[in-house]
């Protein structure tokens, strides 16, 4: 018999909050057979369909009332992949063929619908883990929560006073509420830019805060997609011959970034990406809209004021609205206790890729290596295959 990892729960409806009220149950103490994962994202869903395969039982928790919370119900209408289908997918089953090639949000969330279903996986929704310890033994936990668990509102100082609406990216649906308004939209990733372009598609007057260098790079490269051109020269040549190309053709594609005040970091898009995780961004068209003044393109905010803000460089602009693009965190260090395989700081494991995703004890990680959808399948699939070998050892 396999010994079992005690997991404290806390019964909650409120999305995405852990909160003890009188109209809650009381947390209450489960011993459960098997590992538990934690999230019933693509990562936790990935996790459980390769244990599945393996024999192996598992449980996966959800503090949602659905699967994949994340893009069903915090993300924008015109949302999809960055990256095309094919490194995107899920272990074991591939997009369906109709699928384009950059699929919708929608389709995606199809896609994992029809993954749950195809693998038989039924998450226990509306419990949130308050707090994780660990028994003697082995049972297994896989944290599935991923770098996405909670928005990051930065302090930006008179953000209060601002009499407009605030809302960060995982309240933003579309453009359309905003229409002819102006909107200051803070944090230029693929998020940030996707907003301005959509804002500016419903006839809003998009501004876009850029604070820190950024690389701006072709969806596509001579007919193929950069990620997957990229993957494919690694395969040849050391990194920064593969950044030279591609700053190459980035130029020729779409100029002097810097001319719209988009200037580029030191080093290049992938040597960058792996010494701090920072991804460059897939422009999908609101760079011409930047050139052509459609959007806006400001500093760092030094202030925001009761009719708008204020920058660094002096100038002071009023809005009517401000979208917070500024990414989201792991929430992990807040409940898992007993274990520093977390940073305290970031949420992520301190191993750094790709040995993050085990831990001591039965601990284990999938969704936190800062590389997509794929990162989480390549821990799937580690990770299942580890806990095969120990399951059997301890039969």
């Amino acid at each position: 018999m396999h010994d079992c990892l005690p997991i404290l729960l806390n019964r909650g409806g409120e999305e995405g909050i852990a909160l003890k009220t009188k109209d809650m149950m009381k947390s209450r103490q489960v011993w459960v057979p098997g590992p538990v994962i934690v999230g019933a994202g693509p990562s936790g869903l990935a996790a459980a369909a390769c244990l599945k395969v393996k024999g192996v039982p598992s449980m996966v928790i959800e503090r949602s009332s659905c699967i994949a919370s994340l893009w069903q119900l915090r993300t924008y209408d015109r949302l999809r992949l960055h990256l095309p289908k094919k490194f995107c997918e899920l272990p074991l089953m591939p997009f369906p063929d109709s699928f384009p090639t950059y699929p919708t949000k929608q389709q995606f969330i199809t896609y994992l619908e029809a993954y749950a279903k195809r693998f038989d996986l039924n998450p226990v929704f509306n419990e949130t883990v308050e707090k994780a310890s660990y028994a003697l033994g082995f049972g297994g936990s896989i944290r599935a929560t991923g770098e996405n668990a909670e928005a990051v509102v930065p302090e930006i100082e008179g953000m209060g006073e601002f009499k407009g609406p605030v809302e960060h990216t995982s309240w933003y649906r579309s453009g359309d509420a905003f229409k002819e308004k102006k909107v200051l939209v803070v944090g230029c990733g693929n998020s940030g830019m996707e907003i301005a372009l959509d804002l500016c598609n419903h006839h809003a007057h998009a501004t876009l805060v850029v604070r820190d260098a950024v690389h701006v790079l072709p969806r596509e490269i001579l007919g193929r997609s950069t990620f997957g051109l990229s993957m494919c020269l690694l395969k040849w040549f050391p990194v920064r011959v593969v950044d030279t190309f591609l700053l190459f053709m980035s130029w020729l594609m779409l100029g002097d970034t810097s001319f719209v005040g988009l200037n580029r970091p030191s080093i290049g898009p992938l040597e960058l990406k792996a010494v701090s995780g920072k991804t460059p961004v897939l422009d999908i068209g609101t760079l011409s809209m930047i050139k052509s003044g459609h959007i806006k393109v400001s500093p760092a905010i030094k202030k925001i004021t009761m009719n708008g803000a204020e920058f660094i460089d002096g100038r002071v602009d009023d809005f009517d609205a401000v979208v917070l693009a500024t990414g989201y965190r792991s929430n992990v260090p807040s409940w898992l206790k007993e274990s520093d395989f977390f940073n305290d700081v970031d949420g992520l494991p301190r191993k750094p890729f790709p040995n993050g995703w085990k831990g001591e004890k039965g601990l284990y990680a999938v969704g936190f290596t800062k590389r997509g959808l794929m990162g989480s399948s390549m821990d799937a699939l580690r990770i299942a295959q580890d806990i095969e070998h120990c399951w059997k050892a301890h039969a």
